[in-house]
């Protein structure tokens, strides 16, 4: 894999384990004097103020009305309109930065808070400004492999690697996901980050000792996709013959694995998969579970091969991967591609939508949620650029970079971090092909408008589909290539190409907006921005001038890229913000000077390349004087444009960099200029490390460090698999019955007292007394409480506990099984339970222990309630109902505490991972591990036990604890127990984060709602659901 550095830093990662309210009032009153225009108000004030669709539609209504006083009339009100979008604007504004005052003061606080517990003194030397200098996770980066830069160092990384037959799984949900003919730019889903997990799980199944990769994504079998996206497995061809030297199997290579979740047919938005979420877990868990045995058979000698890390690519698959990672116990990477509270933020900016709006549009706050538990669950953050760091990840809760540093330090000295975790940051860019790359000339004379005569060389058919626009194709090219999306801000750079006469003058403009048929057939808001493009080429009267071709195929980019350097042109990406900007290092790559946006992932690439101007994308004026210098000025392209690649006999070139003012640099193979360093070992201003001054490993004495790194790291993976076989048969031998079980009823109804719960239970033994005879049904109590109270319960209500198959205690932090043998307790003077321990290996990642605690004490000695001069503690430790993994707590006055999200919130800014859950009354609060919860605890059966989840029922009432939710989804079958015997749910529960409709999908086949909890109503709702249509039914046997 000569060159490809970013796969090379991937597996890397993975084994390092408007207008004034004022102005409008008066611009009103200027109609009565008969000097008003609703026209010109509209079109100076509104058109540069707003992006509104509807607005512009209500004045083309408005405009066609042949009575003027009608007219005039309809236009004063829309004026009015408009006047109280400005003041909602500024209404908005004004309430976000409160709350991002609000903001800064909370983490302010819960950094105090947090160096007060960690009392250790640092000092100033590991006080530095460095911010990934050091691994929350591990050594000093001085011990730590470098960066492949050199065909020896891929040799070594082949020679030691050759042999290990990892097994990696990339999850990417949304979109459309194929390996070939990718529809990129089709609808906002399938865009760049599509084309980037395909290309990474392509070159990652091409790597030395990668056996096989699986990209996980979701099966759709709607009429209005192709029918490829809804096979089951795809594999995905290497590009080269390089996976030559690379070990074939039956199973080896990369694959895309097609999940069924969600409507059968249908392909829907992202913002309508979180509802399936869980769904997508257990099928993927199957899926996983079956391949790993598979492998197992294939290379690991019988044994199961487990996922050496699962990476989540996107809020939806960073939320998956968390609970994936979490009940296999393997590693977890993350990236985020764009984040939902960096998009909250620029659409509150904008002023149109109040965040209620927001969210009811985009589901935002359910994916700033998921985004949070990415940080709680990962290993390793993958990011494009130091920007999203330091701009865009600083807006979470779960990471701070000042703290992550004094926790590096800490780690450091080897001082304890009282159970504070920071996931580690890696800067590693997206690669690209250079395969479709060729050196070309480009001489002061080239004709651009065609080749063909030259029959050896045709020009490619792209060429003329865009040149047929333009009156004079001679002319150098402004390209833009992107999705026709408001963020892509398409509509700034056409007004500023159509108001710079000198501008239109010298270039054409060339829009690349992904593929159409009918603008009618598009989505509203794609649909929305290419209206709007061609209304304002009509205004400008820019025919002639702008090309807007209809269709491309991917492999037409290239071609694309040619053509305008070919023009002597110029690539431009004025999108509001840029989380990476792969297109740029394509277009560069091509010999195109390029004019970016200043927010992103551009100002990484320019430090290195060099070969442009950064302009701010608000700046209409901005924009139109970097396109006219860099066409105008001839200067920039008197030196030699196209790629000069470096081959493996070159050594290196001495050459000297000319200044950095008005050059455009030569670009030298991009795969290896572009290294962002693995953990800024080179220090802030040195994230993207330029190859020109760089020596390759063995050059610089590093090869047996880098060897040695290796060697480590590969230890360190191993001891992160979910466990050998002896664990996962550890007491296999005592625990027969429940391996026997085929099907499992599952109570876990919160919101009902003791003597119903013990009611419902007897229910549902009777109403299944007739399928028990075959001894294939096992029964599990999932509950909040604790063991102890389970037995006095069941015991006090005439139930044997044996009845049980297993206890799911403390809201799914501990794991019983009942025992009548002495020799299988944990402490034989206890309860007749057997606790399972490897339950407790599973879910302890992260957990905060003693110093959560501390804290946790702390909280809540400050919740008081003064009545008068006497002040009452709120919330009491509760030590009789506390376990190792449960910190427990009575809560007085449900009605003086914080939700569960203000609490999480809380500690999430102290760098402490856990899970806050407050029971259906509201007077416990548990705080257990992050990835821990009754939903999961029924994933680990099926790991530990292989009870398959589609078979299990659950039982539930109307509301229950805070882990609700996760209750309802997944593919297991769910009872709702509707009824007066529910009791009321606290008002605590009402304060959600986001609706439980935006979770939890009710109209799913596998959820069922009952109106009573009785045997018969039971019984009904095992036969609607198809529990065990397997087993013959035994009448009478009751």
């Amino acid at each position: 894999m000569a060159g490809n550095d970013w796969i090379n830093s991937y597996l890397e990662a993975i084994l390092d384990a408007g207008p004034s309210i004022d102005a409008a009032k008066a611009s009103l009153l200027l109609r009565e004097r008969g000097r008003f225009s609703p026209t010109r108000y509209f079109v100076e004030e509104v058109i540069t103020g707003f992006d509104e669709t509807d607005l512009y539609k209500t004045w083309v209504r408005a405009a066609a009305m042949r009575s003027p006083q009608e007219r005039n009339t309809r236009l004063e009100n829309m004026c009015w309109r408009i006047w109280n979008l400005a003041r909602k604007k500024k209404q908005i504004e004004g309430e976000e930065a409160q709350g991002i005052s609000k903001r800064r003061l909370e983490r302010e606080r819960g950094r105090r808070d947090a160096t007060a517990d960690m009392s250790e003194d640092l000092s100033e030397g590991e006080k530095g400004d460095i911010i990934n200098d050091l691994s929350a996770h591990g050594d000093s980066t001085k011990g730590r492999m470098l960066r492949i830069s050199s065909l020896d160092a891929i040799e070594a990384w082949a020679s030691q690697y050759k042999d290990k037959k990892l097994y990696i799984v990339l999850i990417s949900i949304h979109g459309l996901i194929r390996g070939e003919n990718m529809e990129l730019g089709r609808d906002s889903d399938t865009g760049g980050q599509v084309k980037y997990v395909v290309e990474l799980a392509r070159a990652l199944g091409s790597m030395p000792g990668v056996y096989r990769v699986d990209l996980l994504t979701r099966q759709i079998l709607a009429p209005e996709v192709d029918w490829s996206y809804g096979e089951p497995t795809e594999m995905l061809t290497p590009r080269s013959s390089e996976n030559s030297i690379h070990e074939s199997g039956e199973s080896s290579g990369a694959y895309i694995i097609r999940i069924p979740f969600g409507p059968k047919d249908k392909y829907i938005p992202k913002e309508h998969l979180w509802p399936h979420i869980q769904e997508f877990v257990d099928g993927a868990l199957s899926h996983v579970m079956q391949m790993s045995r598979v492998l197992g058979e294939q290379i690991g000698g019988g044994q199961p091969v487990w996922p050496v890390a699962i990476h989540g690519h996107y809020a939806d698959a960073g939320d998956s991967a968390a609970l994936l990672s979490g009940v296999l116990n393997v590693p977890m990477l993350f990236t985020g591609h764009s984040l939902g509270r960096d998009k909250l933020e620029q659409l509150l900016k904008q002023g149109r939508q109040t965040r209620e709006e927001i969210n009811a549009t985009y589901k935002i706050t359910r994916r700033i949620e998921a985004e949070e538990l990415a940080l709680d669950a990962s290993e390793i953050v993958i990011t494009s650029t130091r920007q999203e760091i330091e701009e865009q990840w600083r807006l979470y809760d779960g990471f701070d970079v000042i703290l992550e540093r004094k926790l590096r330090a800490r780690i450091k000295r080897g001082v304890s971090c009282y159970g504070r975790y920071m996931p580690r940051m890696v800067v590693i860019p997206p690669g690209m092909e250079f395969k479709h790359v060729a050196a070309h000339d480009v001489d002061a004379d080239g004709d651009p408008e065609g080749n063909n005569d030259n029959l050896a060389f045709p020009d490619p058919p792209i060429w003329s589909e865009i040149m047929r626009f333009f009156t004079n194709p001679r002319k150098p090219m402004i390209l833009a290539l992107s999705r026709p999306d408001p963020k892509k801000n398409i509509t700034t750079l056409v007004k500023a190409f159509g108001e710079c006469r000198p501008l239109r003058e010298l270039a054409n403009l060339t829009l690349i907006m992904g593929n159409r048929d009918d603008i009618d057939e598009m989505s509203s808001t794609n649909s929305s921005v290419l209206t709007s493009i061609l209304k304002l080429i009509d205004k400008y009267d820019l025919y002639g001038q702008v090309a807007y071709p209809k269709h491309h195929r991917q492999s037409d980019v290239p071609d694309i890229y040619r053509l305008a350097a070919k023009t002597k042109g110029v690539f431009i990406n004025p999108a509001f913000i840029e989380p990476f900007g792969l297109t740029l290092i394509e277009a560069s790559a091509n010999g195109l000077p390029i004019v970016a946006t200043k927010n992103g992932g551009p100002v990484d690439i320019h430090k290195v390349l060099d070969n442009g101007i950064l302009v701010d994308p608000h700046d209409q004026q901005a924009i139109a004087d970097a396109l006219y210098k860099l066409v105008s000025d001839k200067q920039l392209w008197a030196r030699p444009r196209h790629p000069q690649w470096r081959r493996s006999g070159d050594g290196p070139e001495d050459s000297e960099p000319d200044s950095p003012n008005d050059s455009l640099r030569d670009i030298q193979d991009i795969s290896l200029n572009l290294k962002l360093s693995l953990d800024g070992e080179k220090g802030k201003d040195d994230t993207v490390v330029n190859a020109l001054g760089s020596g390759d490993v063995a050059a610089n004495g590093n090869s047996s460090n880098y060897v040695n790194a290796v060697v480590k790291l590969s230890k360190d993976v191993e001891q992160h698999k979910i466990g050998s076989s002896e664990r996962i048969d550890h007491n296999s031998s005592k625990m027969p019955m429940l391996r026997r079980r085929k099907y499992i009823l599952v109570i876990a109804v919160d919101s009902v007292s003791d003597a119903d719960l013990i009611a419902i239970i007897k229910s549902t033994f009777e109403a299944s007394t007739g399928y028990r005879m075959s001894g294939l049904i096992g029964f599990i109590l999932s509950t909040r409480l604790t063991i102890s109270e389970i037995h006095s319960l069941l015991t006090n209500g005439g139930i044997v506990p044996t009845d049980f198959d297993a206890f799911i205690c403390n809201s799914g932090s501990d794991l019983y099984y009942p025992s009548s043998n002495s020799d299988e307790l944990l402490y034989p003077s206890e309860l007749p339970f057997a606790l399972d321990i490897d339950y407790h290996s599973q879910i302890e990642y992260r957990w905060g222990g003693e110093g959560l605690r501390k804290t946790l004490v702390r909280w809540a000695s400050s919740v008081t309630d003064k009545k008068g001069e006497i002040e009452e503690q709120v919330v009491v430790e509760d030590l009789e109902h506390s376990s190792t993994y449960c910190h427990a707590f009575q809560v007085k006055n449900p009605s003086l505490v914080p939700p569960v999200k203000e609490l999480r919130k809380q500690m999430r800014i102290q760098a402490l991972r856990c899970h806050v859950l407050y029971s259906h009354d509201g007077s416990k609060l548990h705080v257990i591990p992050v990835l821990a919860s009754r939903s999961q605890a029924l994933r680990y059966l099926f790991v530990r036990w292989g009870i398959e989840v589609p078979n299990m029922v659950v039982f539930v009432g109307q509301s229950g604890d805070t882990d609700y939710e996760g209750l309802l989804g997944g593919v297991h079958k769910t009872v709702i127990l509707n009824g007066g015997f529910n009791t009321a749910q606290s008002e605590l529960h009402s304060t959600r984060s986001y609706p439980l409709k935006d979770v939890v999908a009710f109209d799913s086949p596998n959820i069922l709602q009952i109106d009573g909890c009785g045997a018969n109503e039971i019984q009904f709702a095992l036969e609607q659901l198809g529990a065990f249509h397997e087993i013959n039914f035994f009448p009478g046997s009751s």
